[in-house]
């Protein structure tokens, strides 16, 4: 039984004005300051609500200034969605205008108010009033009355939006819960947070992987039992995902799905204390114990991060 969203993984540009936006403009707390497991030489950086609850998880592989540019389309997450508080998205649009970053005019979807904004790597945000929003960070930048909570949902833009949806209904236990226009959309029953999964079935371009792009998607599993009953399911549709990966702070199993969109399964244990305290969380550089011995070659190459709080 999977239970919702886990994280989402993104690329960006420089590391620094990541930080500045995620942990500094929106709020974020940085939970993790680690290295790509496939790329010792570059930054993982995650960013939570301040509990550091799965679900909240918005994780960023930092490319150089000069990286490929992606281009939002068929095969990816095209938006990224966290729940705010009924009446926040007003204090919202103040605090992008002070910092000079546009905004779209809010909208409604399926009954709530919804706010776009875009980094300044151009990936998508979406800001969505909710009664259930939680986890707010109370030491963070922004009043806990605006703050950030888990996410609401993702948005997914399938090269074959029926299969993304057998996949997500058969193998990851959502269900069809509305659909609006060319928005379809589905809920998992077992989730307390980060419960919404959208399809835009409208036909689009594909998309390129690059800055301002998210890499790929993970869902949620309460344990390894979990995972590997989901796994099981994936390979009797005809799937290939990956065997088990320790990522150290979960374990992960990997699909790349008939749409084109990479799903990764994620387990909530054993979670990111396991080599800082929960207190002090990301405030210094964590690797895997295999990259240890290189730990003075890598932080060579990686550029301190000033965190703003």
């Amino acid at each position: 039984m999977l239970t919702g969203l886990h994280h989402v993984t993104a690329i960006c540009g420089p590391a620094q004005p990541n930080v500045d936006v995620y942990a500094g403009t929106l709020g974020l707390r940085l939970v993790k300051q680690t290295v790509n497991f496939d790329d010792p030489g570059t930054y993982h950086l995650y960013y939570a609500d301040g509990p550091a609850r799965p679900g909240s998880f918005l994780t960023f592989f930092p490319w150089p200034s000069d990286g490929l540019r992606g281009r939002v389309g068929a095969g990816q997450a095209t938006a990224t969605a966290y729940t705010v508080s009924p009446g926040a998205l007003s204090e919202w649009i103040d605090r992008f205008a002070e910092a000079g970053i546009p905004t779209a005019v809010p909208t409604s979807r399926f009954g709530q108010n919804v706010l776009t904004v875009h980094d300044g790597d151009g990936l998508v945000i979406d800001l969505i009033e909710d009664e259930d929003a939680s986890g707010q960070w109370a030491d963070g930048l922004v009043p806990t009355s605006m703050a950030l909570g888990a996410f609401h949902s993702v948005t997914l833009c399938s090269h074959n939006p029926d299969a993304t949806l057998r996949v997500l209904t058969e193998a990851y236990g959502y269900q069809e819960h509305g659909q609006e226009g060319d928005r379809l959309r589905l809920v998992n029953p077992n989730a307390d947070r980060a419960r919404f999964v959208d399809i835009d079935v409208a036909p689009q371009p594909a998309g390129r992987m690059g800055i301002g792009t998210v890499h790929h998607v993970a869902f949620r599993a309460p344990d390894d039992d979990a995972e590997l009953e989901a796994r099981e399911t994936l390979l009797s549709m005809g799937l290939q995902p990956t065997p088990q990966i320790d990522r150290q702070y979960f374990h992960s199993v990997y699909t790349r799905e008939p749409g084109g969109i990479l799903f990764e399964i994620a387990t909530d244990p054993p979670g990111f204390t396991v080599d800082e305290p929960f207190e002090t969380l990301g405030r210094a550089l964590k690797l895997p114990a295999q990259y240890e011995p290189q730990r003075a070659a890598i932080e060579a190459r990686l550029t301190p991060l000033e965190l703003p709080y």
